[in-house]
């Protein structure tokens, strides 16, 4: 049973995000969780984090966008640094309240109410019928790469940030895939280099055993699945739709970080 799960949730979400641009992190991080200590689940979903990224690169690196990679993603590259770094030195402190959810701790934080304020925001912009024909101006995307990355490095949200900015443009889908995958990669080295690849190295270590690394395994396997039959139906997707999608997700976003289940 427990193959199943991670089999379907890791497909499930790899599917949803090749058109979002975020969502298998968090996904697949709570799915991990229940088998795995919360250090080790974090570092094995960043194995198939990193992997789904470099596929998606793979194949759609050539739709890519050179100018918002360059515009969006150098600022967010270098963000994600300092980010991360503060990371390595502060706590959020105690949190502002915890509650239950069944078995599982929610704890609601400044930086989360935070977080999923400016998220939410983004949500209603992309929902509201006046708004959301607005596009951004490319003159924004420097501070847009650096708000995304230093608050990725900082909580590790920078999908759903990068996903409020960069969906106020205008792509075809393909462009906004392989945009969003070079874009994903960049931070995620970013900050697999500031957080430590020993420390990283340290945590898979303690995945022990056939099972743990077999779980990880049909992980990898599964999300590999979600972008190849998503790959099929993007022909046939219009980024409007795409659009739609991403505003509702980021709105479960927000609520799941100010409600402190994320």
């Amino acid at each position: 049973m427990s193959y199943l799960v991670i089999a379907i949730v890791a497909f499930g979400a790899s599917l949803l995000s090749l058109f979002s641009g975020f969502g298998l992190g968090s996904l697949l991080v709570a799915t991990f969780v229940v088998f795995f200590p919360v250090e080790v689940a974090i570092s094995a979903t960043a194995v198939v984090h990193l992997f789904n990224n470099l596929l998606k690169v793979g194949i759609f690196h050539r739709r890519a966008v050179p100018r918002i990679i360059l515009r969006f993603g150098i600022p967010a590259v270098l963000a994600a640094f300092l980010g991360a770094l503060l990371l390595t030195r502060l706590s959020e402190g105690a949190p502002l309240h915890t509650w239950h959810l069944g078995h599982r701790l929610a704890e609601i934080t400044p930086l989360k109410i935070l977080m999923g304020s400016l998220i939410g925001g983004f949500a209603i912009v992309d929902m509201t019928p006046g708004l959301k024909k607005r596009r951004l101006d490319e003159r924004w995307l420097p501070l847009g790469g650096a708000l995304t990355g230093f608050f990725g490095g900082l909580s590790g949200h920078q999908g759903a940030f990068r996903a409020g900015f960069l969906s106020r443009l205008d792509f075809e889908p393909e462009e906004y895939v392989g945009t969003q995958a070079v874009l994903s990669t960049m931070v995620d080295v970013a900050r697999l280099l500031v957080y430590g690849a020993a420390v990283y190295a340290g945590h898979m270590a303690m995945v022990t055993g056939r099972e743990g690394w077999s779980m990880v395994g049909v992980a990898l396997v599964c999300a590999a699945a979600g972008v190849v039959v998503g790959w099929r139906f993007l022909d046939k997707t219009t980024f409007s739709s795409i659009r739609k999608l991403i505003g509702v997700l980021l709105l479960v976003v927000g609520v799941g970080l100010i409600s402190g289940l994320l």
